[in-house]
C-alpha cells in the first residue's frame, strides 16, 4: 500500500512538473487557447469582440491621414417598430435586444440616417467581421488585378502557390475559389465538435499557420460546379494576394483602401505566429468604417471620384453568372442565396446583395435605395440554428426598413 501511494504521489509530482513545462515553453499558445474556448460565452461576448486586439495578436492597419466623416442626415429616421417574417409579426427592438446586436448604422444618401449602440458599445470601438472580411479580400483581389499583380482569375492557386500541388487546391482556377466552389472537401458545421471549420478553429487558438490546414483539404468535386461555402478558400485567396503584392494583406488594405477610404479609425487582423492574416474572419473595424466599405461597393468602386476598385470588377463580384451560383434552392448548392466573389446575393434580391458573418454581422447594401445597413452582433444564439432563422429575419428586417425610407 505504501508503494503504491508513493507511485501515486510519484506519478501527481511528473505531472505538475509537466504542466509547469508546457506552461512555460508554451504560454502563449495556452492563454491563447484557453481565450478561444472562453471566447463565446455568453456573459463576455460582447466585450470580447470588443477588445479582439488585446486577446490574440494583431497587426494594425493604420487610420487614413485623410478621415472621411459620414454626415448626419438634416432628419433621422425612426426604423420601424415590427417587420413580417412567414406573417408572423417580429417586434424590431426584441429582435435586436435577442440577437445582441452592439450596432446597427443605416446610412442613406451619403449620410447617417440612423445610429444605434448597445452591450457597451460606442462609435469608435472595434467589432470582429468574421466572414464580412472576406468580402474585403475581394476588394483587395480585384485591385491587385487591376494592377496587373495578378494576371487573371483563370490562372490556378498552384500557379501562385506551387507548395499547393498535390492538394485538394492543385490546379483549381481562382476564379472558383473567389466563388466558393474550389471543389475541396470541408464541412462547415459549428455544431459538429470534428467538423473541419472547428478543427481550423483549433488551429487558429494554437496560432498555428493556417496554410498548414489549407494543406490538408483533399479535392472532392470538379471545381466549378458546386457552390459550397469554404472558409479556407479564402485563406487561400489571403495566401495568393501576399505573394502577388509582396506585401502583407494589412500593408496592402492600407495603401489601396484605408488610407484612400478615409478611415476614421486604424483596423486590426488577427494574425498566426507566422504573422499571416486570418483572412478567413479576422478583421476589426468600427460600424462606420464597414460602412465605407459597403458604400464603396454601391458606389461601384469609385469613392469621391476617385475608382478605387474596378467598376466591372464590383459587378462581378455581386453577380452570380453560373447555374450552381444563383439565388435558389438548387442541386449544386447548399445555400439558396446566390453568391459572387466573396458577396452574398439573397434569395429574391432586386439589386441587394451582403457580406455575412458568423453571429450575425452583415453588411447589407441595396443601390436602388441608395442605402446601406452595418449591423454588428454578440449573438450566441447563432450555434443553435439550424433553419437559417437568423439570416432570413435579418434580411426582412433589412427589406422593411429600406421600404420604410
Amino acid at each position: 500500500m505504501k508503494s503504491l501511494k508513493r507511485s501515486l504521489k510519484g506519478l501527481l509530482f511528473i505531472l505538475i512538473i509537466g504542466v509547469v513545462i508546457i506552461g512555460a515553453f508554451y504560454r502563449q499558445e495556452v492563454y491563447r487557447l484557453y481565450k478561444v474556448v472562453t471566447f463565446f460565452e455568453p456573459q463576455n461576448i460582447s466585450e470580447n469582440f470588443r477588445r479582439v486586439k488585446n486577446i490574440f495578436p494583431t497587426r494594425v492597419v493604420p487610420k487614413s491621414t485623410r478621415p472621411f466623416l459620414f454626415p448626419n442626415a438634416e432628419k433621422r429616421m425612426d426604423i420601424p417598430g415590427t417587420f413580417t417574417f412567414n406573417d408572423s409579426v417580429v417586434n424590431t427592438q426584441s429582435y435586436l435586444d435577442y440577437t445582441l446586436t452592439d450596432a446597427l448604422l443605416i446610412i442613406h444618401n451619403d449620410s447617417i440616417k440612423y445610429e444605434y449602440y448597445s452591450n457597451g458599445f460606442e462609435p469608435s470601438d472595434l467589432h470582429i467581421s468574421f466572414s464580412m472580411s472576406k468580402s474585403v479580400i475581394s476588394a483587395l483581389f480585384g485591385i491587385a488585378i487591376d494592377e496587373g499583380l495578378i494576371k487573371s482569375i483563370k490562372n490556378t492557386v498552384t500557379d501562385y502557390l506551387p507548395e499547393f500541388v498535390g492538394t485538394g487546391y492543385d490546379g483549381v482556377q481562382i476564379k472558383d475559389v473567389l466563388q466558393m466552389s474550389s471543389g475541396v472537401k470541408f464541412n462547415e458545421d459549428y455544431s459538429d465538435f470534428n467538423s473541419d471549420i472547428n478543427v481550423l478553429g483549433r488551429y487558429f487558438a494554437l496560432g498555428k499557420p493556417m496554410k498548414y490546414f489549407a494543406k490538408r483539404l483533399k479535392k472532392e468535386r470538379e471545381p466549378g460546379t458546386y457552390n459550397q461555402y469554404v472558409s479556407v478558400d479564402t485563406q487561400v485567396l489571403g495566401m495568393i494576394l501576399t505573394k502577388a503584392t509582396g506585401m502583407t494583406v494589412s500593408e496592402y488594405m492600407s495603401k489601396k483602401l484605408w488610407e484612400p477610404l478615409g478611415a476614421e479609425s486604424e483596423a486590426h487582423w488577427i494574425i498566426d505566429n507566422e504573422g499571416m492574416e486570418f483572412v478567413i474572419g479576422g478583421l476589426n473595424c468600427t460600424a462606420r468604417d464597414y460602412a465605407k466599405i459597403g458604400k464603396l461597393f454601391l458606389n461601384s468602386g469609385k469613392w469621391q471620384g476617385q475608382q478605387l476598385i474596378p467598376n466591372d470588377w464590383v459587378t462581378a463580384s455581386i453577380t452570380p453568372d453560373a447555374a450552381h451560383l444563383m439565388p435558389g434552392k438548387r442541386p449544386s448548392a447548399k445555400s439558396k442565396d446566390g453568391y459572387g466573389y466573396q458577396w452574398w446575393i439573397p434569395l429574391g434580391a432586386d439589386d441587394e446583395f451582403n457580406a455575412q458573418g458568423i453571429y450575425t454581422q452583415f453588411i447589407y447594401v441595396d443601390p436602388d435605395k441608395d442605402m446601406l445597413i452595418v449591423k454588428l452582433s454578440s449573438n450566441y444564439h447563432f450555434k443553435e440554428d439550424r433553419t437559417s432563422f437568423f439570416h432570413d429575419h435579418e434580411i426582412a428586417l433589412y427589406r422593411t426598413i429600406a421600404s420604410s425610407l
